[in-house]
This record gives structure tokens, C-alpha cells and sequence, in this order.
């Protein structure tokens, strides 16, 4: 077979070590010798010897069920050796490093796949309250990558002391280590955003470090994800 479908630009190469690299900007592709963790679902095809298994609601799924309003994030474990490929929805995908002594907290909904290495827990984003709902996102320490879908180009902003950052609760993707958050109203905003409501929410960060926001809120129709 002949044209550019089938150019090195889309041709899958083996992997030339074991664990997790970009295949492209819409696709991530995990060598796995062991085990690994994926978003239930995002598999999109795998070769090898690989074994599949749905994580309970306990657990590690049941953390990141939590980690998302409406329908939640289960998980699946992959064992064995072989590839295999993850996407969500065309997003684009990105890999963090997480090195001993960081801490990386991120939504539920970004995430697409991390290595078996990192630990992670459960955790209310402080000043968001419970009678909403409040804000849960994963927090995730240890070492190891952690591969993350965002639609659209990720705006990486720098927070420093001297310049605290307000975000939007709704296009936060996450925050690395030595930040605070607090939520902050505004009226004044509120009347130029959200179709006029009167009201805006939006997560405030101090401290020292970045932080991570999708250039897009959440579309109409689909249900509202913290």
C-alpha cells in the first residue's frame, strides 16, 4: 500500500524501552512489562500479552469515581508485556514526570494513564465545601508518569507570592506542590461571564509554583465534571 496514511508519520515503530511516551499528540502508548493503571475505556488498541482487569469502586477506582462529578473515572489494571495505546475523545495528551518529593494534584477527568509506581489519594479542595458538591481532585506523589488528556493547548501559568492566579473551577486541570487554594466570588466578574449570572466562582492559587488550565469550559450538554 502506497500514500501518506502509510508514512513514517503514522507508522507505529517498537518500543525501544518499556513504560510510557507520546505516540502522538492525540495517543500515548505504554510499553508494559508488569503493570500499569488506564482509564477504563481509553484503550484503543494493544498487542502482546497483556491482561485487562475492571478495578472495583474500592480502591483506586473508587478514588478517582469520586474525583469526578456525574458519571466518575473507574479504572482498569494492565498486566503482563505487550503495548498498548490510550486516547480520550482526540484530546491532546501530555506525560508529567513526578518525582520523589513532588506532589502533583490534577482532575479526575484529565487523567489517561500512570504508571503502577505513583501513590495517590483523595482530596476536597480546600474552601470548596461540601453542600455543592465540593471539588475533589487526585493527588498523586511518588515516582513515576502520569499521562493526561486536556482539550485543547494547556495554559501552564506561573503562581508566585507576589501573584496569586484565579482560574476557572471548571477549566482547571491541576496544580503542583506548595500551592493554596481557596475559592474566591465576584459579582463583578460573575455579571461578564456565565451568560450574565451575577455570580463567578473561581479557584484562587498562592504560593509558589504553576498551574495548569484547559483553553475551554465545559461544553453545553455534557455534564458539569469537577
Amino acid at each position: 500500500m502506497k500514500g501518506d496514511l502509510f508514512s513514517s508519520e503514522h507508522m507505529v515503530q517498537p518500543a525501544a524501552a518499556p513504560g510510557m511516551t507520546i505516540e502522538n499528540a492525540k495517543c500515548v502508548r505504554y510499553a508494559v512489562n508488569g503493570e500499569m493503571l488506564a482509564r477504563q475505556g481509553s484503550m484503543v488498541a494493544h498487542r502482546g500479552s497483556l491482561q485487562f482487569e475492571r478495578k472495583g469502586q474500592g480502591g483506586v477506582g473508587g478514588m478517582l469515581k469520586r474525583a469526578v462529578t456525574g458519571e466518575g473515572l473507574p479504572l482498569m489494571a494492565v498486566r503482563g508485556q505487550g503495548e498498548a495505546w490510550f486516547a480520550q475523545e482526540a484530546q491532546n495528551c501530555f506525560i508529567v514526570e513526578v518525582e520523589p518529593g513532588d506532589e502533583f494534584t490534577v482532575n479526575g477527568r484529565n487523567v489517561l494513564c500512570f504508571d503502577a509506581t505513583l501513590s495517590y489519594r483523595i482530596a476536597t479542595v480546600k474552601g470548596s465545601g461540601i453542600a455543592g458538591g465540593g471539588l475533589f481532585n487526585s493527588v498523586f506523589t511518588g515516582q513515576g508518569r502520569l499521562g493526561l488528556v486536556c482539550e485543547g493547548v494547556p495554559l501552564v501559568i506561573p503562581v508566585s507570592p507576589q501573584w496569586p492566579v484565579y482560574v476557572d473551577t471548571d477549566t482547571v486541570v491541576g496544580w503542583t506542590a506548595g500551592l493554596q487554594t481557596s475559592l474566591h466570588r465576584s459579582q463583578s466578574v460573575g455579571s461578564m461571564l456565565r451568560g450574565g449570572s451575577g455570580e463567578a466562582v473561581q479557584l484562587m492559587l498562592q504560593g509558589q509554583g504553576h498551574v495548569i488550565v484547559r483553553p475551554s469550559e465545559t461544553t453545553a450538554g455534557k455534564p458539569q465534571q469537577h
